[in-house]
């Protein structure tokens, strides 16, 4: 895959990006707890990023099939890192207000909704099918990769400037993948220009999208699942995983471990699809990815750091499996002119609930209480894979093109 010279140019920028997102929840999740010292205050700066994000998922899908892939990534990395860049020099002047570092980070959410429609319409643009499970698996690596390093960077780094250094590495981090990105060679025959770029027009290509996407009852039920998981699941166990850290485990360095150990899961996963094709992808995604819930559990009491780092590394196992089954699912039985739309369907209807998650886990926190509400997010987990493989459709996917 890798002497494929545009794969490889892109694959290099997405894997130096995804380092750099790697190092920001831990640098902003103790930025703002050391500044505003409460869930909620993460909370609001988290849920100012994701409500753009899924605002412009939707937009960022009919674009991606309307122009070229590669150009719309490369201006939205230029502003990702324009924006981490002004962040940084925020946080390090020091006077800083929760509603100025919300304001750019609502704009970088804007930026990556737009792109992330596009980025596996960019796998399908510059790998042959028979090769995109590899393709996939080794981009996941990437990210799981980063996920390993970026946390660690990041807990190591914590304490100066506030996380303005690791906030400013991330900036440079897009910097680079832009210049991969602007290396590549344009591709021919991804670009659909016709049908103009009014609102009339723009509708009618969400039609198309929504009718591909709703047909494939295995899609909308992942999808929907996720979308639960994006509610009661993912903000839980970031949010309260830092504030558990800090409370109990060391602080900053141990929650980067954690989730460094998490990476090193995805990484295991990762490798384990470069060689492993199942027949049934989508039931061996869910099964494994089920695993993340021991990870919601072990923060509960919370257990030893050794302990919670092992269940992190489980559940990595198991969402380095899901994300390269499901993301070559989707090349494979999706066409490739309507891949942007349905993978924007796809990111929407699972994050859009992520802003509403973010908001409540600092009063359901206090409520319930911290043990309480991620026993919660353990439980709902659990349950949520079990429904999705009731699902024939789930089940039974089988791996060939259809």
């Amino acid at each position: 895959m890798l002497r494929s010279r545009e794969f490889g140019l892109f694959y290099a920028g997405q894997a130096t990006s995804m380092l750099g997102d790697a190092m920001v929840p831990v640098a902003l999740s103790f930025a703002v707890l050391a500044r505003f010292r409460d869930a909620g205050s993460l909370g609001l700066v988290l849920t100012a990023e994701t409500a753009p994000l899924v605002l412009t998922l939707l937009l960022g899908g009919v674009v991606a099939d309307r122009v070229s892939r590669r150009r719309l990534l490369l201006v939205m990395d230029v502003i990702r890192a324009v924006v981490q860049g002004a962040a940084a020099l925020l946080l390090a002047g020091g006077n800083w207000s929760l509603w100025q570092l919300a304001a750019l980070f609502a704009v970088h959410g804007a930026a990556t909704g737009l792109s992330s429609p596009a980025l596996i319409g960019m796998v399908s643009a510059t790998v042959p099918e028979a090769g995109r499970q590899r393709a996939n698996a080794l981009r996941s690596l990437a990210q799981s990769g980063g996920a390993v390093a970026g946390p660690a960077i990041a807990g190591l780094v914590a304490g100066i400037g506030n996380g303005a250094l690791a906030i400013a590495l991330n900036a440079g981090t897009y910097a680079v993948s832009a210049g991969c990105l602007a290396a590549m060679r344009p591709i021919p025959g991804r670009a659909r220009e016709e049908g103009g770029a009014g609102v009339r027009s723009y509708l009618s290509d969400l039609r198309g999208g929504w009718q591909e996407f709703r047909s494939r009852t295995w899609i909308w039920v992942i999808v929907a699942q996720f979308g639960l998981f994006h509610l009661l699941v993912f903000p839980e166990v970031l949010v309260l995983g830092a504030v558990v850290s800090k409370r109990s485990l060391g602080g900053a360095g141990a929650w980067g471990a954690a989730l460094a150990a998490f990476g090193a899961g995805s990484v295991v996963g990762g490798l384990l699809m470069l060689r492993w094709h199942p027949r049934r992808p989508m039931a061996v995604a869910v099964g494994f990815g089920s695993a993340f819930a021991l990870f919601a559990a072990a923060l509960i009491g919370p257990a030893p750091l050794v302990l919670v780092a092992a269940t992190g590394a489980v559940g990595g196992i198991g969402f380095g499996v899901f994300d390269a089954l499901w993301n070559t699912a989707l090349s494979v039985h999706v066409p490739a002119e309507l891949l942007g739309r349905v993978s924007a369907y796809d990111w929407f209807g699972s994050v859009a609930l992520l802003p509403v998650g973010y908001a409540i886990v600092g009063p359901l926190a206090g409520s319930l209480g911290v043990g309480a509400t991620l026993l919660m997010a353990a439980v709902s987990w659990t349950v949520l894979s079990v429904l999705a493989l009731l699902v024939p459709s789930v089940r039974r996917l089988s791996a060939g093109t259809g």
